[in-house]
C-alpha cells in the first residue's frame, strides 16, 4: 500500500497518479475525509484526558482535605469523562479499520518513466532479439505435441477439467528440463533456490497484493482459509514479512519452481487452445529484497536476468515496457518479454518483470536498518518469471520444429533433457500408450 502521509502531504498528485492507472481516485477522496474525522476526534479524546487527569488530581486533594460530598462530585463527573473516552476509543478503532481497508484499495503509483496508455496494445517495443519465423510457417504446438505424444489435452481435461494439461513421456521429461535449466541460469546470478509452500494464507495473499485485488483469479480452500498461488511470488516475497533484516544481508535474491494456479485464465474462447490459457502451470519466479535507492537498476539486471533464459533457449522475443494502463494494481513500473510464436502467429508473454518500491513492503511491515542506532526503513521488492513454462514450451516446440517433424532441443537445454531431439514416436510406441481397447 502507498503511505498515508503522501495522500495527506499531495492529494492531487495521488490522484492524478491513480488516474493514469485508469483507477478511479474515490478512496482518496475517503481516506482524506476519515483521516480528518480521526484526527478530530483523537483531539477531542486528547482533550478529555486532560480533563480526566486534572480532576483526578482534584479529587485526590478532596479526599486528602476530607471533602468527602465535593469528592463523590468529582468521581460522577471523571465516571462521565470515562465514558465518553471509551466511546471515543470505539469509534477511533472503527476509523482505523476503514482507513486501513481503504489504504489497501489504493494501488500502487506508477512511475513517472511509465508511458502513457489506454490498452497493452500502447506498450513500446524496448529491444528485441532474434530473428522470428514467419507466421504460419511452423505447425501449432497442440498438433505437434499430439502427433509426438508430448501432452494429452483429452484426459487432463477429464481429470480436472479445461484448462489442466496432461504432460506425457518425453513432454514430462521437458518440462523437467526446462525448469532445471531455469533454475540453474538463475543460481547462476547469484539467486539462492527455495522451495515453498503452494498454499497460503490470507496475510500472504493480502501482503504482495493479490487481495483485495484478485479475489476472483484465485482459487480458495474455504475449509482452512488458504489459497492455491498463482505464483511463487507470493509466498516467496512474504518469507521475511514481518522482520527486520540487516543492512548486511542485502541485497536479497530467491527464485523458486512452483506450479501455479488461476481461476480466471483469460476470455472464454479466447487464445484457450493447447498451452497458451490454462488454469495449472508451471513457472520459476525470481524475487529481490533491496534497498530503495538500488531498486531501479535492479529492475533492469533482473529484466536481463529473464532474457538470457529466453536466449539460452534459442527463441526470438522481444521486451516491452507496460504501460499505464497495463501496468498490475502493485507494480510501480514493469517489463514484459514474449517469445514468438510462429506457429499460433502472435507474440506470448512469457515472463513480467516488475519493482514494486515499497508498496508490499510496507504491506507486509518489511523493513532494514541501515545501522545499529538508525531507524528502520522500508525495503523495495522486485519480482519476475524466469520463465512462465506453459507458453516457453508452446514456443519451444514451434520454433524448433524440423522438417522431419522432430523438435531440436538447444544446447543450453540438452544435459537436462539427455538428448538433442525429440522425435515422433513410432507405431508400436503409439499402440503401448493407448488404453486397452482403443
Amino acid at each position: 500500500m502507498i503511505s498515508l502521509q503522501l495522500i495527506r502531504d499531495d492529494p492531487d498528485a495521488v490522484r492524478e497518479a491513480i488516474a493514469r492507472k485508469g483507477e478511479p481516485p474515490d478512496a482518496v477522496d475517503r481516506l482524506l475525509a476519515a483521516d480528518a474525522r480521526r484526527r478530530e476526534l483523537e483531539a477531542d479524546a486528547n482533550d478529555l484526558r486532560a480533563e480526566r487527569n486534572a480532576g483526578n488530581r482534584q479529587l485526590g486533594e478532596l479526599m486528602r482535605t476530607g471533602q468527602q460530598d465535593k469528592a463523590d462530585e468529582v468521581k460522577g463527573r471523571m465516571a462521565a469523562l470515562s465514558q465518553q473516552i471509551d466511546a471515543l476509543a470505539v469509534e477511533l478503532a472503527q476509523i482505523d479499520a476503514a482507513i486501513e481497508a481503504d489504504l489497501l484499495l489504493v494501488p500502487n503509483l506508477p512511475h513517472a518513466s511509465v508511458p502513457d496508455g489506454s490498452s497493452a496494445t500502447d506498450n513500446p517495443i524496448i529491444r528485441s532479439w532474434g530473428e522470428p519465423a514467419a507466421a504460419g510457417s511452423s505447425t501449432p504446438h497442440w498438433e505437434i505435441g499430439e502427433r509426438l505424444g508430448l501432452f494429452d489435452l483429452e484426459r487432463g481435461a477429464k481429470i480436472s477439467g479445461s484448462g489442466f494439461i496432461l504432460y506425457t513421456g518425453a513432454g514430462a521429461r521437458l518440462q523437467r528440463a526446462l525448469i532445471g535449466l531455469m533454475l540453474e541460469l538463475a543460481e547462476g546470478h547469484g539467486y539462492r533456490e527455495v522451495w515453498s509452500p503452494i498454499l497460503v494464507n490470507a496475510a500472504s495473499a493480502r501482503g504482495t497484493g493479490q487481495l483485495p485485488d484478485k479475489e476472483g483469479q484465485m482459487y480458495v480452500v474455504e475449509r482452512d482459509d488458504l489459497y492455491l498461488i498463482p505464483t511463487a511470488e507470493v509466498p516467496v516475497t512474504n518469507l521475511y514479512r514481518d522482520e527486520i533484516l540487516p543492512v548486511r544481508d542485502l541485497p536479497i535474491f530467491h527464485a523458486a519452481y512452483t506450479p501455479c494456479f488461476r481461476r480466471e485464465a483469460g476470455a472464454a474462447g479466447k487464445d484457450t487452445r493447447g498451452l497458451l490459457r490454462v488454469h495449472q502451470f508451471d513457472k520459476v519466479e525470481m524475487v529481490k529484497f533491496v534497498r530503495p535507492e538500488t531498486s531501479w537498476d535492479e529492475l533492469e539486471s533482473l529484466t536481463r536476468d529473464a532474457e538470457e533464459v529466453l536466449e539460452a533457449l534459442e527463441l526470438p522475443y522481444r521486451t516491452v515496457e507496460r504501460c499505464t494502463a497495463d501496468l498490475g494494481f502493485a507494480q510501480a513500473k514493469g517489463y514484459d518479454l514474449e517469445a514468438w510464436s510462429p506457429g499460433v502467429g502472435k507474440w506470448l508473454e512469457v515472463s513480467s518483470c516488475s519493482n514494486y518500491t515499497d508498496f508490499q513492503a510496507r504491506r507486509m511491515n518489511l523493513r532494514y536498518r541501515a545501522a545499529a542506532d538508525s531507524r528502520t526503513e522500508l525495503l523495495h521488492t522486485l519480482n519476475g518469471s524466469a520463465l512462465g513454462m506453459s507458453r516457453t514450451y508452446a514456443a519451444l516446440l514451434e520454433t524448433h520444429l524440423q522438417p522431419d517433424g522432430s523438435i531440436r532441443i538447444p544446447a543450453a537445454l540438452q544435459p537436462h533433457f539427455g538428448s538433442a531431439e525429440i522425435r515422433s514416436r513410432s507405431r508400436s510406441q503409439r499402440a503401448r500408450s493407448a488404453p486397452r481397447g482403443a
